[in-house]
């Protein structure tokens, strides 16, 4: 199994080379050259598989034996599930009038990163130790990636990370959640300016090959493909858990509908989908809908600013695994992508080829959610199940409450309500608070602040460039 660039102008690498990467070094992302494909037969087998044995099955397919033994694979992903506080690592809520909760966000932060974290974590830390090899890992966060990120690495010895989250945008505890973590290797910190800023910095050391290659930058964020990876497995657990049968010809249809914000697990769900499995997508955003125009319309522009809103971690703009969606639309067509991008990072204004226009909204539903429809969403679930929603998952089940079902349906739910307070509060709810978020405020913290004006690129330079000194 070999990977490739979106954009077409890197050389091909293998899993490990994914892995220990951000952007290709051609500005695009790495992608596997085929997908695999799966038939009746085994989807049957699997699906009476548990969450982490489907992760075992799946990885298996996209990393090579002679690259990490199956037996190592299995004995990774075990113990980056070990910390996971459901028994079954993700579960099912089924709740009145056909709402199907999928809870992604029973790991060590509350959030669904944690799943594919944790596992990257585990696959990174085995190929640095073969090779006794120190990485530096760059990531802007919007809210809960930079906390997934730093959880899975901190403490390691071969690695640091660096980790630039929007100050004030996110919500206290997420920001907490990374501020809190004093460890030697954990480097933090806080920008005024809001997510698509942050990458910013982040893409122009990315661009500088020898910078980058020099000091061995690599990424956690969704642009890294084994993020994308470790999501492939909550549509085939949402699709067993949800489908009626598994005898009829053909198979029965599940939609599955994504909260979606840089558009990494939306692009694992096309995977899933092009490898066979029989799933409707449905991608559903905030009032930052740049991918449902594009949905819709074709339009992938920029609005004239990032929106504030309940569900903060998706108020993304650039959302950078469009480009890994477009090119699985286009059969990997790396001269048309390499086109469209280039063209949409200089003006960033991009109207997609009718074509391929026509492929996505075959291949996506979509939804945009106001703050207003979030709430409404978080008040019904709970008067009519008790249960409290996420912003995030508010507005799956606004989708769901909006638009009626004559299939199976499932609502993938990225986060514990428990981080976001304030949203609660906003839908006259009370919050539940777990003791350990409730420890956050009183811990010490720690952050290095970004004020506009300042050369954030440079800055960061000038740690890495001090960190890699000790080495």
């Amino acid at each position: 199994m070999e990977y490739v660039s979106t954009r077409g102008g890197a050389r091909a690498v293998d899993f490990e080379g994914a892995l220990l990467s951000g952007y290709a070094p051609d500005g695009g992302l790495f992608m596997p050259q085929c997908i695999p494909s799966l038939d009746r037969d085994a989807l049957r087998r699997w699906s009476s598989l548990s969450y982490p044995g489907l992760v075992k099955e799946i990885c298996s397919l996209f990393i090579p034996a002679e690259l990490v033994p199956r037996n190592a694979l299995h004995e990774l992903i075990d113990r980056a599930f070990s910390r996971f506080r459901h028994k079954d690592v993700v579960h099912l809520s089924r709740l009145k009038d056909g709402l199907n909760i999928l809870e992604l966000w029973h790991g060590v932060t509350y959030a669904f990163k944690d799943l594919s974290l944790s596992c990257t974590g585990q696959f990174l830390q085995y190929f640095l130790e073969k090779k006794r090899k120190h990485v530096n890992i760059l990531v802007g966060t919007s809210g809960d990636t930079g906390s997934s990120a730093i959880e899975s690495v901190r403490g390691q010895k071969n690695v640091d990370i660096f980790v630039l989250l929007p100050k004030g945008l996110c919500t206290q505890i997420q920001e907490l959640q990374m501020t809190t973590v004093i460890e030697e290797n954990v480097h933090v910190f806080a920008a005024h300016g809001n997510s698509d800023e942050i990458d910013e910095p982040i893409k122009e050391l990315f661009a500088d090959v020898d910078f980058a290659g020099k000091y061995n930058l690599m990424s956690l964020n969704s642009i890294n493909w084994s993020r994308i990876m470790v999501q492939i497995p909550h549509y085939f657990y949402a699709y067993f858990q949800c489908t009626p049968s598994l005898d009829t010809t053909p198979l029965p249809v599940v939609e599955i509908v994504v909260p979606t914000g840089g558009g990494g697990n939306i692009t694992a769900g096309c995977i899933a989908q092009k490898m066979g499995l029989p799933i409707r997508l449905v991608t559903v955003v905030n009032s930052n809908d740049i991918i449902h125009r594009t949905v819709q319309h074709g339009d992938f522009s920029l609005s004239e600013s990032v929106k504030a809103t309940l569900a903060s971690a998706m108020d993304i703009q650039e959302p950078y695994n469009v480009e890994r969606i477009l090119w699985l639309l286009s059969g990997s067509d790396s001269r048309l992508i390499k086109t469209l991008m280039e063209q949409f990072n200089v003006s960033k204004r991009l109207k997609l080829p009718e074509d391929l226009h026509r492929k996505l909204s075959e291949t996506l539903g979509s939804c945009s959610a106001s703050d207003e429809d979030i709430v409404g969403a978080m008040r019904r679930c709970w008067e009519e199940n008790q249960y409290l929603l996420c912003p995030h998952s508010a507005v799956a089940a606004h989708y769901h409450y909006s638009q009626p079902h004559s299939i199976p349906r499932c609502c993938l739910a990225p986060a514990s309500a428990a981080k976001f307070q304030d949203a609660v509060l906003r839908a006259n709810l009370v919050p539940q608070i777990p003791p350990e978020i409730t420890a956050l405020t009183a811990m010490e913290t720690r952050s290095t602040p970004l004020e506009r004006g300042q050369d954030w690129a440079q800055v960061l330079r000038g740690r890495i460039e001090a960190v890699e000194q000790q080495w």
